[in-house]
């Protein structure tokens, strides 16, 4: 005799690995003003959270600089220090200090948003909703093409953008389409969307490791065993979680840098 069909629900029970559901979150406050939705959630309250924190770190850290720094000040000093060594100097070159608090607060900013993902209670990082790593890039965006704007010239920025030198005419009826998109569509896409896929897979992955640590200790059964080793490799995701968080933070600031090099000369 064939057994009856289980239900789907009873078919799945047991473990269920989180999904996409964990990045979205109900409103606290409902607004909407002329259409226009600014409902506030607990994600905007992050952003303001680590807008905030970005802000006091550098206010309260040079607000009364020593000659000797120690504290605060030493911490947030050698982090300026990195971006302009490692990043403005190197990328752009010392015309490029006039960036260096744009680039400093861009990579303070990104880093605390990468970090929220493995601070309890928040669990969340920032840069895992696409709004964010968007005008981050479009403020890159606007910075090269307006700095290129006052280099060059209205048209001769354009010009040298779209219209390499020493290419045959006829090439740039290919040329100049493949530039436009390139240099004013996908950097900026790109950028953003380098900063969300990997604030997104990250996250993901520790939520369905974490859940399933917590499944497996729980068991009644031989999966409890596995829970442990499950809990283990769990901490060495965290700590590649927090690499990972810097180094997006770092590629976001150079590729930023390189766009404001190449917006500063032509040959570049």
């Amino acid at each position: 005799m064939r057994l009856p069909a289980l239900p789907l629900a009873q078919e799945r029970e047991g473990f269920h690995a989180p999904g996409i559901e964990i990045f979205e979150w109900p409103d606290i406050v409902h607004l909407e003003v002329a259409g226009i939705d600014l409902s506030i959630n607990r994600v905007v309250l992050q952003m303001f959270l680590i807008a905030l924190l970005t802000w006091g770190l550098f206010f309260f850290a040079f607000r009364s600089p020593k000659l000797v720094p120690s504290g605060l000040q030493n911490v947030m000093e050698s982090i300026v220090d990195f971006i302009r060594g490692q990043i403005v100097l190197e990328v752009i070159g010392r015309e490029g200090l006039r960036f260096l608090p744009y680039l400093t607060t861009l990579f303070v900013f990104v880093f605390f948003g990468n970090l929220g993902g493995v601070i309890p209670p928040i669990f969340f990082p920032l840069n895992g909703r696409m709004a964010l790593p968007a005008i981050m890039a479009i403020c890159s965006l606007l910075l090269f093409i307006s700095i290129g704007i006052s280099q060059q010239g209205f048209v001769s920025y354009f010009k040298n953008a779209l219209f390499p030198p020493g290419m045959p005419k006829a090439i740039y009826i290919l040329l100049t389409p493949i530039e436009l998109i390139s240099t004013f569509v996908v950097r900026p896409v790109t950028l953003a969307i380098r900063l969300l896929a990997n604030m997104i897979a990250g996250h993901l992955i520790l939520s369905v490791f974490f859940v399933a640590t917590g499944y497996m200790l729980t068991s009644m059964n031989i999966s409890a065993v596995f829970g442990v080793g499950a809990l283990i490799f769990s901490v060495a995701l965290i700590a590649f979680e927090l690499f990972v968080a810097g180094l997006q933070a770092y590629v976001f600031t150079i590729l930023s840098a390189v766009y404001i090099a190449g917006a500063l000369e032509p040959e570049h």
